[in-house]
């Protein structure tokens, strides 16, 4: 129920007003892939593609998984000619979805952040499965603002989310709305 309300409401902002989509690609991206070969990337909820416009001209080979059409669609214009693969679907999924993966880099501004406690292990399983050993995976999430907040996820629960795959190398506090950019590298030998 919760993710027909979801994505009703992210139908409706895309229809008329996306304020989140500022049509710059986000810094983080941009610093972390500068000293990188360029290989595979996936967005995950890639809304209308600016990092994936970024990652394209940069070499990289790209996939957009979003679950509204709407976006996609303003992504596929976006890009125009550029070589890219298309998802429309719910990241919760990932481990059944057919994908041009494994990936190098994994990218989450926002998407994580959104889902409820089973569903983002779902989320976590799934990227594990499609990540290269020592792949890099960016997520920008919101984190409560104070205790007892339901919007939002803690520190604590990112790092335990995806402890089994991935291995925190780099945290940043964000600006202005709590939140914060998680560096995590995929594990060589994952937790059994």
């Amino acid at each position: 129920m919760k993710s027909a309300f979801i994505r009703f409401r992210y139908s409706i902002l895309y229809r008329f007003h996306s304020p989140w989509d500022t049509g710059i690609p986000a810094p983080e991206l941009v610093r972390t892939i500068a000293g990188l070969a360029p290989g595979r990337a996936i967005d995950l909820g890639c809304g209308t593609g600016t990092n994936l416009l970024y990652l394209a001209e940069h070499g990289w080979e790209i996939t957009g998984v979003d679950f509204i059409g709407r976006a996609l669609a303003a992504a596929k214009r976006k890009l125009g000619s550029r070589p890219a693969a298309w998802l429309q679907a719910d990241v919760t999924n990932l481990e059944r979805m057919r994908l041009p993966g494994p990936y190098d880099l994994a990218l989450d501004m926002g998407c994580f952040h959104s889902l409820n406690r089973a569903d983002r292990a779902r989320y976590a399983r799934g990227l594990g499965r499609w990540m290269k050993p020592e792949g890099l995976f960016l997520l920008y999430a919101w984190q409560p603002e104070n205790p007892g907040d339901t919007r939002g996820v803690s520190r604590e629960d990112v790092t335990a989310c995806f402890a089994a795959d991935f291995h925190l190398y780099q945290y940043e506090q964000g600006a202005g709305h709590p939140s914060a950019w998680y560096y995590f590298k995929r594990r060589k030998n994952p937790a059994p």
